[in-house]
């Protein structure tokens, strides 16, 4: 099974329990957690998705939390970055981060999902559906765990989602 690459739409939607996407993302990235299926996020989607934390003066939490959720971090390379400037060379509604994300999917032959609309509507042919809600994939999701049976990392998940919560108040 290929590995799962996440947009910073998912990302930030782990990590912020009043995003509009949380629940499906922490059920859709638990669903392939359990399947074995290796978690990735691209590198500007990691950055992207720790903007609002650091203007917080919370990314190092973020990191944590995206660190023990066994989330890999995959690097730009050259060859990524070519085919990024092609899919936006393409796709004019499509911004660089996007395509970036497009890109490292297509040279990780990985499943790819995202809540963001512009992949959505360009690649149609690909969207999925993950509880009820719209999302990228290339491939269907596993199906759904045992919720009476969390992984770790959705555990330690929900303790760092608490902590934030709790230094907003």
């Amino acid at each position: 099974m290929g590995a799962l690459i996440l947009d910073a739409s998912v990302l930030m939607g782990l990590l912020d329990s009043a995003d509009a996407h949380h629940d499906s993302a922490v059920s859709a990235v638990e669903r392939a957690d359990q399947a074995g299926q290796p978690l990735v996020a691209p590198a500007s989607a990691y950055a992207e998705a720790l903007v609002a934390f650091a203007r917080a003066g919370r990314a190092d939490e973020a990191r944590d939390a995206i660190a023990g959720m066994g989330i890999t971090i995959a690097p730009l390379t050259a060859a990524m970055a070519d085919r990024a400037a092609a899919v936006r060379a393409q796709y004019r509604d499509l911004r660089l981060p996007e395509a970036i994300v497009v890109a490292c999917a297509e040279a990780l032959e990985a499943d790819l999902l995202s809540y963001d609309q512009r992949l959505r509507h360009l690649f149609p042919g690909e969207t999925g559906d993950v509880d009820g809600r719209a999302a990228q994939s290339s491939a269907p999701i596993a199906t759904a765990s045992d919720p009476s049976l969390p992984p770790r990392w959705i555990v330690e998940h929900q303790a760092v989602a608490e902590q934030f919560e709790s230094q907003d108040d």
